[in-house]
């Protein structure tokens, strides 16, 4: 269900960018969303067709690209992406690791008319 705010959001920040570059119909917009950002795509389109009626967004059209986890081993500073579930240092084994991506979700850009 958290979803719903930040889709509001996302349809208030498109429509403001949008009016102000004198667009009159957002036809796409392309999000990229991290792994472990808990957004599920398809509740996002939901509440989006939802919450854009009479907006210039209305009938839009959301692209998600997902954003792969990333993180750095505070042992050896190596970086890297999980691979398989696995959260450790392929270099030095290790299971101290910050996660440096994956967490973010962002307008990426917008296709209008």
């Amino acid at each position: 269900m958290h979803e719903y705010p930040i889709t509001q959001s996302i349809v208030q920040i498109s429509n403001e960018e949008a009016l102000k570059h004198g667009a009159k119909k957002i036809t796409e917009i392309r999000l990229k969303i991290g792994e472990l950002s808990g957004l599920v795509p398809e509740s996002l389109q939901i509440y989006f067709d939802m919450i854009s009626q009479g907006t210039i967004s209305e009938g839009a059209k959301l692209v998600v690209v997902k954003i792969p986890i990333k993180f750095i081993c505070n042992n050896c500073g190596n970086e890297s992406g999980v691979v398989g579930g696995i959260y450790k240092c392929p270099i030095c084994d290790s299971k101290d690791i910050k996660i440096i991506n994956g967490n973010e979700y962002m307008i990426d850009s917008m296709e209008v008319e």
